[in-house]
């Protein structure tokens, strides 16, 4: 029987780990209903800031649509501490000022338990003081390293996705082995990109290579040409991960400045992310390597489980939309609204969350987690997380374009992408 937690006291990590293990057991059980049991019938609220317009929007469609999902099947396993939930949506128009703006609607005027979904960096940089200061729980599904770094507020969480400096650190040897020792990148000019600026490049001397140039440009550029001149001609590879509505310009672009030869690709997926990889003008691609989160195309060897994820969201074997073969989703990056959602769950059970006064309640309980092992709450794979950094470390891939189609050819381990922690948030008040 799970001990009960008062009120005004605050669960230790061992009590907390405890009711994990207990919450786990109750969604698992047959026909459990819980929406019976609640002693508040008041749905959770949890306010979804969302990139319907601006440079994300993309990737805010799907990211809504994997939310959505999520939420069906939480609600279908009888919600959370038997309470139906509900999501409210708010466009942030993917720009930090009104991000901000945001996380004060969800927090003050819709009155949500919690505010969720924030991708892009810049953004999230820019919403975080108001989540600390209106004492709002933010989960986001970001992949900066703007968390883990210490640099927030111990409001803010990230436990459903890797982050840049994480990714980066896995990719390195395998770039250094198979791809090249002389390596140029290109970024966007923001946060995000400045994480692989900052990370990558340790990284790939450490594996005996050399990043011998970096070419940082606009994320709202509509034109690449005037920088590809600036590729040291004697580069190896080229490092891209571009971002924005212009991704299919930059990678046609590219293709068309160096025709048939040239340097060895190595992207990261964002630089083909709602693209088409078949789309013409990209058959330059074939044979080059991508970093993906999650696969976008179904692998022979993929699990009943990450099937189940897949059909829940409406993709079909190519990562596209059920309802529309052209409409090709952001795989790589949108499990992370499905896992923080589940992660948010099984948080809220632990701490038996009632409302808004239990939210530093809900944090700890989220800092009090540690393994998660793959299955439909978690189908990009098992991942470790680490409470004091509120960063969560997981499995990477790395996929070769060959037919058309992206083919998985290695998956690291966790271990692979782990770095020593830079702060504390656990030490912070609230």
């Amino acid at each position: 029987m799970s001990k009960l937690i008062l009120p005004n006291s605050l669960p230790t990590r061992r009590e907390a780990l405890k009711l994990l293990g207990a919450g786990a057991a109750l969604t698992a059980a047959p026909g459990f209903v819980r929406y019976a049991q609640a002693q508040n019938s008041a749905p959770i609220r949890i306010g979804f800031q969302a990139h319907r317009t601006g440079i994300g929007a993309p990737y805010g469609r799907w990211y809504e649509r994997t939310t959505m999902a999520a939420v069906k099947k939480i609600n279908e396993m009888g919600g959370i501490n038997g309470r139906e939930v509900q999501i409210v949506t708010e466009d942030d128009g993917t720009d930090p000022r009104r991000g901000a703006e945001v996380v004060a609607k969800l927090a003050s005027q819709h009155k949500c338990d919690i505010a969720f979904g924030t991708l892009y960096s810049h953004v999230v940089i820019g919403s975080a003081p108001a989540a600390g200061e209106l004492k709002i729980p933010y989960y986001v599904v970001s992949e900066g390293h703007h968390v883990a770094s210490g640099k927030l507020n111990r409001y803010v969480l990230q436990p459903g996705i890797t982050d840049v400096r994480s990714q980066v650190i896995a990719m390195a040897p395998w770039i250094a082995q198979n791809a090249g020792k002389k390596v140029t990148m290109i970024f966007p000019d923001f946060a995000f990109g400045h994480d692989h600026r900052n990370y990558f490049p340790s990284a790939f001397e450490a594996q005996g290579g050399e990043v011998i140039a970096q070419i940082a440009i606009p994320p709202t550029e509509t034109s690449f040409t005037r920088y590809l001149p600036q590729i040291p001609a004697e580069t190896e590879v080229i490092y891209h991960v571009m971002v924005g509505p212009a991704v299919l310009t930059f990678v046609k672009e590219l293709g068309e400045f160096y025709g048939t030869s040239g340097p060895k690709l190595f992207g990261y997926i964002d630089s083909l992310e709602a693209i088409d990889i078949n789309s013409p003008g990209l058959e330059f691609l074939d044979g080059s390597h991508f970093w993906e989160g999650m696969p976008r195309y179904a692998q022979a060897d993929m699990p009943d489980y990450e099937k189940d994820y897949r059909t829940a969201v409406g993709l079909d074997d190519n990562g596209a939309s059920i309802h529309d073969k052209g409409d090709i989703s952001t795989a790589g990056h949108m499990f992370g609204c499905w896992e923080t959602l589940f992660i948010i769950k099984r948080a809220m059970e632990a701490s038996g969350y009632r409302g808004i006064e239990d939210r530093a309640k809900l944090i700890e309980a989220t800092e009090a987690m540690t393994d998660f092992e793959a299955g439909l709450e978690h189908p990009q794979g098992k991942k470790r997380f680490i409470g004091k950094i509120h960063q969560v470390f997981g499995e990477q891939n790395i996929s070769r374009v060959e037919g058309g189609r992206l083919h998985v050819v290695h998956r690291t381990a966790i271990e692979d992408g782990l770095y020593e922690p830079e702060g504390d948030y656990t030490m912070q008040t609230f």
